[in-house]
């Protein structure tokens, strides 16, 4: 019987260490603040963002929100990401995405510093990542990575198909996999046989945004499934894998929803201290 990975468990003790160790900080008066920043009204990020700031809330992490109009300039953002960055109280800053149409996302994150880049996503973050430098990692591959460790799943000598090559998940994650000593294979829009990679991998990473493209055809006997996607339908949430059909024959599979959605937020408050903790550090250095 395939086994479902309790992702929201796995996410509920994580959150639950991380709220104990920003208390202890607190009592020291060093407790670490998130600024989420949300530019216009985009209806999935209003209830993203809304979901983030109660976590970091629960967790005793101070919340310094900033909401923007929908016809904000670049400039306009710019300058509160400049203020964010000066502001000693703030360890992160995490800008929402996808931004309105008039707004040049890339530029507008590597304002961000390093230091305080808590999704991981800016040019220097991604830079440390490929040479397996300390920062700050994307959220969501943090949390697939987690997952395996919490389940016990062996990465190293694994092999690894991860289907999907997006900027979010596909490629920082593969980074992550191959530190950890995985042989790692990748699917990606342009693959002409999907199976052949997928199939005799010991791990298969979904995270493509297509609906049900992962059945049995493309999963071996007692592979651990980890499915990125999440979609709404009439029915409910779905996934980037056809689950119902695997039953029987992967090991392990992560649900959708309960899966690596709330990783994603787990991961983003361990972000969120260890950048408050690093600042910390370099600190007692320069004093």
């Amino acid at each position: 019987m395939t086994i479902r990975i309790d992702g929201t468990g796995i996410a509920r003790r994580i959150r639950s260490q991380v709220a104990e160790e920003v208390a202890a900080a607190a009592g020291s008066g060093s407790a670490p603040g998130l600024a989420t920043v949300l530019v216009g009204d985009d209806p999935a990020s209003v209830v993203y963002v809304a979901a983030k700031r109660r976590a970091i809330k629960e967790a005793g992490i101070r919340d310094f929100h900033r909401h923007l109009p929908e016809h904000a300039t670049h400039d306009d953002v710019a300058a509160v990401l400049d203020e964010l960055a000066a502001d000693p109280r703030v360890s992160g800053i995490l800008l929402q995405l996808p931004l309105p149409r008039q707004l040049d996302a890339a530029t507008l994150i590597d304002r961000i510093p390093v230091t305080k880049d808590v999704d991981g996503l800016t040019t220097a973050s991604l830079g440390l990542l490929a040479r397996g430098e300390r920062g700050l990692r994307p959220c969501t591959p943090s949390g697939v990575i987690e997952l395996l460790d919490a389940e016990g799943v062996p990465l190293k000598g694994a092999n690894v198909a991860v289907v999907g090559w997006g900027e979010l998940v596909g490629k920082p994650l593969t980074q992550l996999l191959l530190r950890r000593g995985a042989t790692v294979s990748v699917a990606h829009e342009f693959t002409t046989d999907l199976a052949a990679v997928t199939r005799p991998a010991d791990i298969v990473v979904v995270a493509t945004g297509v609906r049900g493209l992962i059945g049995p055809e493309h999963v071996r006997p007692g592979a651990v499934v980890i499915d990125v996607g999440i979609h709404r339908t009439p029915s409910g949430l779905a996934g980037d894998v056809r689950s119902d059909e695997l039953d029987g024959i992967a090991d392990r599979i992560t649900p959708v929803p309960g899966g690596v959605g709330p990783m994603t937020i787990a991961m983003l408050l361990v972000n969120t201290l260890r950048a408050a903790r690093w600042s910390a550090e370099l600190e007692a250095v320069a004093a």
